[in-house]
């Protein structure tokens, strides 16, 4: 479980890596030891992530503040990220 709390409760664990890869999915580590798939490609078809479907943005991704961050302060919410996504296999 992750270290962080807030008013008593552990937080969901928080992104410690990211890597995108060429079908709308980053491969994600948390910071509780688990590898997770996140399938972003739903995300494209609402107005505010439309500059994800450039694939050279959608690569430039990053790790910051325990979730994800595309340029122009994009990002998307840990606690989701976690929720959504899948194990590796």
């Amino acid at each position: 479980m992750s270290a962080h709390i807030i008013h008593g409760e552990p937080l969901p664990p928080r992104v410690v890596s990211v890597s995108p890869d060429m079908n709308y999915k980053l491969q994600l580590a948390f910071d509780n030891g688990e590898r997770r798939v996140f399938n972003a490609k739903p995300l494209l078809s609402l107005k505010i992530f439309e500059p994800l479907k450039n694939k050279q943005f959608f690569n430039m991704v990053q790790v910051a503040h325990g979730s994800i961050l595309w340029p122009n302060d994009i990002d998307y919410c840990p606690d989701t990220l976690y929720l959504e996504s899948v194990p590796c296999k």
